[in-house]
């Protein structure tokens, strides 16, 4: 029995790119898991009990759940799909799947999934060969097979291979009431030579490389979508510069609402993994993603695939000391946050997961009882409902008027300031922010301000209580009207090492 049809009324009103998203990506079988019971993992009533009350705790805004349709190998983290319509019964029973999702409704959190239309696994009991021929593929494997994953490409030129998949995208949402859905790797649909030499792939009609097929089915997806459930997601994890994915259909574009970026992810990952004192050499990687920034809707992404296969945790990137490694993990959440664009982390980065995840075993949740790691949650759960209360940070994340640089020349002292502005400049007053990415505090640099008067301190990711050492101690800054870096008006501010300050303009100062 439904209990979520006020959130559906009022999801189908909202416009998602004025809200804020901050999603906690979770795989459900090693959120946690119960040592005492043969290391099980949790049931959907349990992961009710549990992961929504923490995840509404925390700040977040919906739980994207790695793929949950049914799939034979754990070790393909739900990726190798055989059961479309199912939701795995490794967790519960469709029903308790149901419940999940109601749960997460009526505690305010949405819900995304993670649907994977680009291939399918070769299972016998899957679609592959499924009436003894290539019914959902290719028959040639140059257009029907990714050699790397082992998996089949569906033949998106066959109408009844467009509507089983579109009509899979709808039962989700019909049956299950989800909020979205985040297309797995979309750029392997798109190109028909993705990771393939001369040779191993076949030119379309035209002679180019663009899968024709695959276009029309993502363009007729989004519209069938967004017809029946507006309101509603739908996520491109695309990572080439194909112009247009988050792009209405009637403009020429794929017609998701959303596109993950890929290039700020890479980009700013290996800015921050540097030494600092290199970083100034690299300065352009943390700066570069505002080249073109709002050319689509962006997702800020640190996702599953960021923290396997030898990249370390989130944590472990951070160069230096222990301190170091919080300090500069607290700065770049805070980053992540202030950049335009709505934002996704995966699970265990909000307290420090130390090693690599796997789908094997439990987040390392005993490291919650030592203080580091405890300051941290406390930390990202203090940015993640900053985020919330401030609608100067989401309601303009795509368009130029919610930006503005202070200063991002400083790359000799690895400094970045910038403004971001609200849609409303008359109720959501302008937030400054001033980056220091080096362990070296800098006393009384000077900054450009928009406007006269007291700014007041709201966030310090170096305050004692999340574990920094509480440098700054400028609860109120006074700007005096002379220009400086652009800005009509300027003041001296003591930054703290690896740190992020926030200023507003107090009312009526």
């Amino acid at each position: 029995r439904w209990q979520d049809q006020k959130w559906l009324e009022e999801r189908e009103n909202r416009d998602p790119l004025r809200q804020p998203i901050n999603v906690y990506e979770v795989h459900l079988g090693s959120w946690q898991r119960v040592p005492e019971e043969d290391n099980r993992s949790l049931t959907y009533p349990e992961l009710a009990d549990r992961l929504i009350p923490y995840a509404v705790e925390m700040g977040y805004t919906h739980l994207e759940l790695m793929p949950v349709a049914e799939h034979p190998l754990d070790g393909s983290w739900g990726y190798q799909v055989t059961g479309y319509f199912a939701p795995t019964s490794r967790f519960g029973t469709p029903h308790e799947f149901m419940e999940f999702v109601d749960r997460c409704h009526t505690s305010g959190l949405g819900v995304i999934l993670d649907w994977v239309p680009g291939h399918f696994p070769k299972d016998s009991h899957g679609l592959a060969g499924f009436d003894g021929t290539a019914l959902y593929e290719h028959e040639d494997p140059r257009q029907g097979e990714h050699k790397e994953w082992g998996t089949l490409i569906f033949n998106y030129e066959r109408n009844e291979v467009r509507n089983f998949l579109i009509s899979n995208a709808l039962f989700w949402f019909d049956e299950y009431h989800i909020d979205g859905i985040r297309v797995d790797a979309v750029a392997a649909m798109l190109y028909l030579d993705y990771n393939r030499k001369e040779g191993q792939w076949v030119k379309n009609r035209h002679g180019g490389r663009e899968n024709i097929g695959a276009i029309e089915f993502l363009k007729q997806l989004n519209e069938t979508l967004f017809h029946y459930h507006p309101g509603i997601l739908s996520i491109a994890e695309e990572s080439t510069a194909w112009g247009g994915v988050s792009h209405p259909t009637y403009a020429g574009g794929l017609g998701f609402n959303l596109k993950w970026n890929m290039g700020w992810m890479n980009d700013t990952l290996r800015y921050i993994e540097k030494d600092p004192v290199h970083r100034k050499y690299d300065h352009h990687l943390i700066t570069f993603s505002l080249m073109y920034a709002f050319t689509e809707n962006f997702v800020l992404a640190l996702s599953h695939d960021e923290v396997v296969h030898g990249k370390r945790s989130m944590l472990g990137k951070m160069p230096g000391d222990d301190w170091q490694n919080f300090a500069g993990l607290r700065m770049y959440l805070a980053f992540q946050m202030a950049h335009p664009g709505k934002q996704l982390t995966f699970m265990g980065t909000e307290f420090g997961q130390r090693d690599e995840w796997s789908e094997n075993r439990s987040l390392d949740w005993h490291l919650t009882q030592f203080p580091d790691h405890q300051k941290l949650q406390e930390y990202v759960r203090t940015l993640n409902h900053f985020y919330l209360s401030k609608p100067t940070l989401f309601t303009n994340d795509f368009d130029w008027t919610g930006f503005q640089w202070i200063d991002h020349h400083d790359q000799d002292n690895s400094v970045l300031s910038f403004i971001r502005r609200s849609a409303d400049e008359v109720s959501d007053p302008d937030l400054v922010f001033i980056f220091n990415f080096t362990p070296v505090p800098r006393d009384d640099y000077l900054t450009g301000f928009p406007e006269s008067g007291h700014y007041s301190k709201l966030l310090d990711t170096d305050d004692p209580k999340f574990g920094g050492s509480g440098y700054n101690q400028q609860q109120q800054i006074i700007t005096s009207p002379q220009m400086w870096q652009g800005q009509p008006h300027r003041a001296t501010v003591n930054l703290p090492p690896l740190g992020c300050l926030v200023f507003e303009k107090m009312a009526g100062m």
